[in-house]
């Protein structure tokens, strides 16, 4: 599967951004897909994820309550609510997906998009 992460951009802080990743090459909703995040001086961090189905999601404690993935099977899209966002949210987004893992590691996801730039001004 191909993905393509689309929907950054330039923001203030305290604005809503909606990511979205929609998926080529295959049907999406065969894939566990999860989106991640980086800046250059740190290690790809866990956003959150969500299941084949959409029947459950994940995300990392930090971004509990700010931030929500949700996805349409029938687009072969997922996306990424992220509200209230902050400064500290700058970075490149990644969605990712797999057929068989779920987890909060990079690792365990096959198949990624190219990323899609979030900047948050203060």
């Amino acid at each position: 599967v191909q993905l393509q992460a689309s929907g950054g951009g330039l923001v203030q802080a305290g604005d809503s951004l909606r990511l979205s990743c929609t998926a080529s090459g295959d049907t999406l909703r065969s894939y566990n897909a999860a989106w991640f995040r980086q800046t250059p001086d740190k290690e790809r961090e866990f956003v959150g994820a969500i299941t084949r189905t959409g029947g459950s999601d994940y995300y990392a404690d930090s971004l509990a309550g700010r931030f929500s993935i949700s996805r349409d099977n029938a687009l072969n899209t997922v996306f990424l609510q992220m509200n209230g966002l902050r400064p500290e949210d700058t970075a490149l987004y990644y969605c990712a997906a797999d057929r068989d893992q779920i987890s909060s590691h990079a690792t365990d996801f096959g198949s990624w998009g190219q990323g899609t730039q979030v900047t948050v001004s203060s």
